[in-house]
């Protein structure tokens, strides 16, 4: 068997979440056209919700928008260029683990962020929290924090992101990027369906992870 190829290239774990998410995508399509939407089963609800259960924890990163294949391709392409060395860094058990890890995290704080918004709205009717449905779906979570692992490891890495004509060192890119979730999620505008916060919370949870690490592999590793 000729493991050379393309696909023999990308380390398993990487591979094998690359797979299961165009799979799961595809399944959303195709099911989407016979009139089931199986992201009310497998998204992440509100956890006060009648439709939340808790296995969409896990599942929710595994869905995406059937609707346009841009939020599948930007995740993907983000686990492909940036998940691969962080599993050949690590190992797959410990880059799988990172993955599900701040993933879930992501979910945790959306949903530590839609209780804050139902409290606000309890609180004070005027103001509009169904600007968006409290469902998520997506790996956006798990990927901004192979985004900060990346950064944390290879903190002097150049990255070219367009449009900029200019290399950008990692560490920078990543503190950015969260700099500008952040101001997002704060602003909160009208007709804005992207979650920010979860991406803050793979962020944050993909931190903790790391730190932990290195504290108790007492690794020589610097931080920025």
């Amino acid at each position: 068997m000729n493991n050379n190829g393309f696909l023999g290239s990308i380390p398993t774990v990487t591979k094998n979440i690359l797979i299961i998410n165009i799979l799961c995508w595809l399944a959303q399509y195709i099911l989407a056209s016979k009139g089931i939407n199986i992201a009310e089963y497998t998204g992440l609800h509100f956890i006060l919700s009648d439709k939340f259960m808790p296995h969409q924890i896990i599942t929710y990163m595994f869905m995406h928008d059937w609707n346009g294949i841009g939020h599948l391709f930007f995740n993907m392409f983000a686990v492909f260029m940036f998940g691969r060395t962080l599993e050949m860094a690590w190992g797959p058990k410990r880059f799988l683990f990172y993955y599900l890890f701040t993933g879930i995290g992501a979910g945790i704080v959306q949903e530590v962020v839609w209780t804050v918004e139902l409290w606000d709205y309890l609180s004070d009717p005027n103001i509009a929290i169904i600007t968006r449905p409290f469902l998520t779906v997506g790996a956006s979570g798990a990927v901004f924090g192979i985004l900060l692992g990346f950064g944390m490891l290879f903190p002097n890495a150049q990255l070219f992101i367009i449009p900029f004509p200019f290399p950008i060192k990692a560490k920078y890119f990543v503190i950015g990027y969260g700099v500008i979730e952040l101001f997002l999620g704060i602003a909160s505008r009208s007709g804005d369906s992207v979650a920010h916060f979860a991406h803050l919370g793979g962020l944050l949870f993909g931190l903790i992870l790391i730190l932990y690490w290195r504290k108790t592999t007492n690794t020589s590793d610097r931080i920025f």
